[in-house]
């Protein structure tokens, strides 16, 4: 989901330490002062991990947009309950996590039962609970009800 953006962050970060380094090294290295080297590198890294570090912070965050239409939906969404038609894995786990694609029957107070697809990350410690049969709390966008918020 977000990893090609956090992929792209260390890729643009790499890149731009490798260019910082080159100016370093052809411009400032040689008419520093003898014995500073050791700690001129050491703020590079430095440098280099912390700016890394703020890049995959940012990377990892929701886009605005969708952001925005989570916090409308924990304002103004409709409890409803979905009951887990199907599980499917996509892809292989990541970590303790596995990207899944739930095909859910929903049902919100005061309209008709509707199906719908989300695909969610599931912790394998949390996988008995997306098993197909168990249900599940969500939230629905009044707007747009293919928006959905799961709560488990």
């Amino acid at each position: 989901m977000k990893y090609r953006r956090i992929v792209a962050a260390v890729a643009f970060v790499t890149v731009g330490h490798l260019i910082v380094l080159a100016l370093w090294i052809n411009l400032f290295l040689p008419g520093s002062p003898p014995g500073t080297e050791g700690f001129q590198v050491m703020f590079l890294v430095c440098l280099y991990g912390s700016v890394l570090g703020i890049a995959m912070i940012v990377a990892g965050r929701s886009p605005r947009a969708e952001r925005r239409i989570e916090r409308r939906i924990e304002r103004d969404g409709l409890e409803g309950w979905a009951t887990i038609r199907a599980a499917t894995p996509l892809g292989k786990p990541t970590g303790d996590a596995q990207i899944t694609a739930l095909e859910l029957d929903l049902t919100v107070p005061g309209s008709e039962s509707y199906s719908g697809r989300v695909v969610y990350e599931v912790r394998r410690s949390d996988l008995p609970r997306f098993a197909p049969g168990e249900i599940l709390t969500v939230f629905v966008d009044p707007e747009d009800r293919s928006h959905i918020m799961l709560m488990p």
